[in-house]
């Protein structure tokens, strides 16, 4: 298997957690009823490993940022420790995130777990490396969780999720083609989400996506391109319009043309306008969820 990019800290938090539940109950419901519907207005945000900025990536607290600002899904890195837990852990090391040092395939949970996580300004802070089942008991029916570099280790993923009784509120994603993911993922594919990534820059776009339509049609597809000068993203609107959403990246120049966040800053609308509004997003993931957002509700889309 490859890869695949399959989405507390005391009282305060835990109240807090209680609050958001009962002002907005059944969340994932609506999320989910958002996803099922191509023809939707709406815009779905994700939070690219948690909201980091306030926080710490991939963290408790940064996923409880993300739920208590209404992030309809957060983005996760999955590794599995030499012990067979998994944990949150972008790289394959703990090095530049944790005061530890390692591969997390050769460190036990008891070992990371004595780690603490860095702050954005390098200081350490009191959190702790968590594990997959502590995640999803914090996001239990509050928000989607797009996990990703889970695919070689997704029979476990879903093992974890489904005694925990969370599968419904994975997404997961990858860039195989079609028949290899039915191949890998068929027994799952009625219990989670999934969304193929294509990247519109490659040869056999628009055979990569007729494939996945006729196979599985998907809910959504992350679409990737570097220029501007593409054509590829109309066409590609177009020919999906009110049979799939599709999903665009806003982190980092050159994941949608100079659609980013850094720009979105003093130009909203020629960065999620037009991802919106020119290319037809109705999933975008970035690293500022909390500017996103409240630039979707003054248009009424979020």
């Amino acid at each position: 298997m490859k890869k695949l990019s399959i989405l507390l800290i005391g009282l305060s938090v835990a109240a807090c957690s209680v609050c958001e539940q009962e002002r907005h109950p059944n969340r994932v419901d609506s999320i989910l009823t958002v996803l099922n519907d191509p023809g939707t207005s709406s815009v779905l945000v994700v939070a690219h490993r948690g909201d980091w900025k306030h926080s710490v990536e991939n963290s408790l607290p940064a996923i409880q940022n993300a739920i208590d600002m209404r992030v309809d899904v957060v983005e996760i890195d999955v590794r599995r420790t030499a012990d067979g837990r998994l944990v949150l852990m972008h790289d394959a090391t703990i090095d530049r995130t944790t005061n530890g040092q390692g591969k997390v395939a050769e460190l036990t949970l008891d070992s990371i777990k004595k780690c603490r996580l860095k702050a954005l300004d390098g200081s350490f802070t009191e959190c702790q490396v968590p594990t997959l089942d502590e995640v999803f008991e914090l996001s239990r029916e509050k928000i989607m969780l797009n996990i990703d570099k889970g695919y070689a280790i997704f029979d476990e993923v879903y093992a974890l999720a489904d005694s925990m009784g969370v599968t419904r509120q994975i997404i997961m994603k990858g860039t195989q083609p079609v028949e290899r993911v039915m191949e890998d993922f068929g027994p799952y594919l009625g219990e989670v989400i999934y969304m193929p990534i294509v990247n519109l820059d490659r040869e056999g776009t628009a055979e990569a996506i007729a494939g996945f339509q006729e196979g599985i049609r998907p809910l959504a597809y992350e679409l990737l391109f570097k220029n501007d000068t593409s054509t590829l993203p109309l066409k590609i609107k177009e020919e999906l319009a009110g049979k799939t959403l599709i999903w665009y990246n806003s982190m980092w120049n050159g994941m949608s043309g100079s659609r980013y966040d850094d720009r979105a800053e003093t130009q909203p609308d020629e960065v999620y306008g037009s991802l919106i509004d020119t290319l037809g997003a109705r999933i975008i993931q970035t690293d500022r969820p909390g500017p996103l957002i409240e630039y979707l509700e003054s248009r009424g889309q979020h």
